[in-house]
Formats: structure tokens, C-alpha cells, sequence
């Protein structure tokens, strides 16, 4: 695939991707000093909270889902200003304003290890290409800055062809790129393994390298040092990542014995019936045990036959979109000789994605629970925000001070650890 640049946009990178001409034809530069941006794919909003954390404005919403825009709009009561509820494809490049950063969440249907693994030419995951047909369209008008965020299985997807085809469209675009992995663990009681790129308007290094890293596991690395030459890379220094203070048992709500959410007993022992010997066994563990515990189970086909897999090492399996009730993850609490089952429920979701305080109003559990499934872990979004946007921001609008975030009150803190 031809990723030179054309004339037009070596013109345009050099003047900055967001200056244009003005009517005496000078060029002038239009500066979002407020660091706005546009989100693609929104979801319910979880990379807007994300990004505001860290000082940044939302200017431009989309998402096809209307369950989603429901979720969105109950939270953000500013949604009817910015919000665009449609296909992607449907969007015309002039009705994206002026912004520093586009973000794209792009389905993971159909590059997930869970699914058909039929990569970006898919139904689902194509979609990808409607984002990048808006920024080319978007000419001289560009934003800087661009951040992709997909599931692991991206970088491996058609033996990392699908991966290689993504980067290699936005250096056509312009942009430099970078990418790294974080999971969610590192941050709330999830495991969420999450793949990042930042694109930047900026010229690549000179050499390809970056220090060892958690954020660049081997199997990233080897990509990116494969394809030191054919894709134009600007690999950042990462800072140590932060440890998890919280656990599961953190997170969950105090529910009564009595509340209806509790499974009955005949469902409850159908669930423990499921188990393994194996699982059954750490299972049996937790209700003798002399304190409540917690654990959370996933129903999988395992040899064509439905089986209940527990986890009891405090964190929580990433949260899944229940289609079809499905895949919606299970809490499992036990000791006294008893134990208790039921779903987690939305607001532990919304705790479990770092959006603690989200409003859930309206929506059924399958919606909130289809929501926090399909979106991005908060916490992640503002160390990537801090630690990566805010630096390539100052590149390219050096005006830009350092101090340009502004945390809201009650974000989060991380305790930061030297890597080992």
C-alpha cells in the first residue's frame, strides 16, 4: 500500500494540519486552546470522561447505537448540542469542527479472538475505514492528533495484516504513529487488555526505539521493529505504570440477603453444578471460609457443553457485551457455610470501568451492562491523556502549558511504581 505523502498534505503538515488559508490567503492557524476534540464510536461517553479528566473538551460526538446515545444523553446533559446519532459513513467531513483530537473505538467484532476473526474488511470493524474517509476529507482542517483504541487480537488479526493496514492508512493521512497495550488491571479490578495507537501530524524519529516496557509487549515489539521501515513510527517514552489499590470486593454493592437481584437457591446450586472439580473445589474453599469472599464467573462452551468458570484473585473478568443475555459476568459470594450468586450489577460495572459515578437512569440492566461492556476503562484514557496526548499536544501547539490539565475533583490518584 503507496503511504508517501502527497504534495497537498506535506504542505499542510508543515504549516500544522489545522491552518488553512484565509480569504487574503495568508495562512493562519486555528489553536483549540481548550484542547478539543472529536469522539468517534462514543459509546456512552467513557473516553469523553476519560479525556475531560485531563482537561480536554468534547466538540463532536458519534455513535450509530441509540440504546448508547440514551446512556450518553442521560449523563452528558449537553449531548443535543454535539451529538451526531448515526452510520459513521453517513458523515460529512464538514460537519466535524475545528478540533485538536479525533478518537475512534472502532467495533472489535470482527477482530476479537472471540469472534470470526474476518478483520477490518468485516461488517463491523470496516467501520474504521469510514473514520479515516472523515479525516481525509477534513483536508488542511486535520486534527493533530489521533487515538485508536481496539482489542488485543487487533495486532494479530490476518497474522497482523489487519494491524499493518490501519497504520500504514493514517502515514497516509500524515501521521506518525505509536502503539501500545495497557490493561485495565493496572488500574481498577478488571482485566481489560486494550490496544492503543496515537497518530501525530508531527515528522517520525529518526530511529526506531523504545526502552522495554509492560505497554510494549513482546509480541508488539516485534511487530513494530519488523515494520521499522515501511511504517513511519514516533514510539513515545512511557512512564512507569500504576498499581491497582482497589480489589473486586471494592467495588461491589452492599446488597441485602433479601434483594431481588440474589439468584434463588435451585438457580444458584444449577450455577456450582457447572463447575469443573477443579473450580468446584475453590468454590468449596470460599463457603467454608470464615469471611465473606468474592469471585466472579463466566458461563463457557468448553467441549460443547456449558460450564461455570470461576476467578477468586480479586479482580474481575472483562466485562463483555451481553448480547442475547450472554456473557454477562457473575458474582459469586461465599463463606459461613453459605454462598450467595447473582449478576453484577450496572453500577459495579460502571466502578469496574473507573466511571463510578455515571448515571444510569433509564436503562435496563442489559443496556448498562451492554454499555460498560463496549467502552473504554476511564482511568486508561487519563494516563494515556496525561501521560502521551497532553506531551504531543505541546508539539504541535508549543502555547500549550503545562499545566493544561485540570483533574476534576475526585478522579482518581494511582500510586506510581518503578517498573520491574
Amino acid at each position: 500500500m503507496k503511504h508517501t505523502n502527497s504534495p497537498q498534505l506535506k504542505e499542510s503538515i508543515s504549516t500544522a494540519p489545522d491552518s488553512r488559508p484565509n480569504s487574503s490567503g495568508e495562512v493562519r492557524r486555528v489553536l483549540p486552546s481548550d484542547l478539543a476534540c472529536a469522539e468517534f464510536f462514543a459509546g456512552i461517553g467513557l473516553m469523553r470522561l476519560g479525556l475531560e479528566r485531563q482537561g480536554w473538551r468534547i466538540a463532536f460526538a458519534n455513535d450509530i447505537d441509540p440504546s448508547k446515545f440514551k446512556m450518553y444523553a442521560e449523563h452528558f446533559k449537553d449531548a443535543k448540542d454535539h451529538f451526531r446519532l448515526g452510520d459513521i459513513h453517513q458523515i460529512k467531513s464538514d460537519e466535524v469542527p475545528d478540533v485538536a483530537l479525533a478518537t475512534a473505538s472502532f467495533p472489535c467484532n470482527d477482530l476479537s479472538l472471540a469472534g470470526a476473526r474476518v478483520g477490518l474488511k468485516g461488517q463491523h470493524s470496516s467501520s474504521f475505514f469510514g473514520f479515516t474517509e472523515i479525516l481525509e476529507g477534513m483536508g488542511s482542517r486535520r486534527p493533530p492528533l489521533v487515538l485508536l483504541e481496539n482489542v488485543a487480537g487487533f495486532l494479530t488479526s490476518h497474522g497482523g495484516q489487519d494491524f499493518k493496514t490501519a497504520l500504514l492508512k493514517l502515514n497516509d493521512l500524515g501521521y506518525a504513529v505509536d502503539a501500545f497495550q495497557l490493561d485495565a488491571v493496572q488500574f481498577v479490578p478488571q482485566s481489560r487488555v486494550r490496544l492503543f495507537v496515537v497518530g501525530e501530524a508531527l515528522p517520525p524519529t529518526a530511529s526506531v526505539y523504545a526502552e522495554p516496557h509492560p505497554a510494549r509487549p513482546p509480541a508488539l515489539m516485534d511487530f513494530i521493529l519488523s515494520h521499522s521501515t515501511e511504517i513511519r513510527w514516533r514510539l513515545h517514552s512511557l512512564p512507569p505504570l500504576p498499581s491497582r489499590t482497589q480489589s473486586l470486593a471494592d467495588v461491589l454493592e452492599d446488597l441485602p440477603v433479601s434483594s431481588s437481584e440474589w439468584w434463588s437457591e435451585e438457580r444458584a446450586s444449577y450455577l456450582l453444578n457447572q463447575m469443573s472439580e477443579k473450580h468446584r473445589q475453590l468454590a468449596e474453599t470460599m463457603i467454608a471460609g470464615k469471611k465473606w469472599s468474592h469471585g466472579t464467573v463466566f458461563r463457557r462452551t468448553r467441549a460443547g457443553k456449558s460450564m461455570a468458570e470461576l476467578r477468586t484473585d480479586g479482580i474481575a473478568g472483562c466485562l463483555r457485551t451481553p448480547r442475547g443475555g450472554s456473557g454477562r459476568q457473575i458474582l459469586f459470594q461465599a463463606g459461613f457455610g453459605k454462598y450467595m450468586v447473582r449478576l453484577i450489577t450496572p453500577r459495579e460495572a460502571a466502578r469496574l470501568m473507573g466511571a463510578d459515578d455515571f448515571h444510569i437512569n433509564g436503562a435496563t440492566i442489559n443496556q448498562a451492562l451492554f454499555g460498560f461492556g463496549d467502552a473504554v476503562c476511564v482511568p486508561v484514557i487519563e494516563w494515556i491523556a496525561a501521560n502521551v496526548l497532553l506531551p504531543a499536544a505541546q508539539e504541535v501547539y508549543p502555547s500549550i502549558p503545562s499545566e493544561a490539565t485540570s483533574p476534576t475533583i475526585g478522579a482518581p490518584k494511582y500510586q506510581q511504581v518503578v517498573n520491574e
